[in-house]
């Protein structure tokens, strides 16, 4: 399963933030103007997903086990909630 979810280009037209799901893990890319940051995770290295909800999008923070947390900006309500929902899935399972 290699699914992909992207950030709303309303807020960063050039560079949304992305999470894709793979077999093992999961990437998360956080873009910028000058720089990228690709952050690869295993499913089992996650310890807790949440999300901060605005009146439009929603900030999604990854806490992964022995690693500064990741912060995903700018993602619709559905994809956010779409996107907690299977990281829990794939670590309980």
């Amino acid at each position: 399963m290699n699914e992909k979810f992207r950030a709303s280009g309303l807020m960063n037209p050039m560079f949304p933030d992305e999470i894709t799901f793979g077999e093992k893990g999961v990437t998360f890319k956080v873009r910028k103007a000058l720089n990228s940051t690709d952050n690869f995770v295993f499913y089992n290295d996650i310890s807790g997903v949440e999300i901060d909800s605005g009146v439009f999008f929603s900030t999604i923070r990854v806490i992964p086990r022995m690693r500064a947390e990741i912060i995903m900006k700018n993602f619709t309500k559905g994809d956010a909630r779409k996107v907690k929902e299977l990281l829990l899935e794939k670590v309980q399972g």
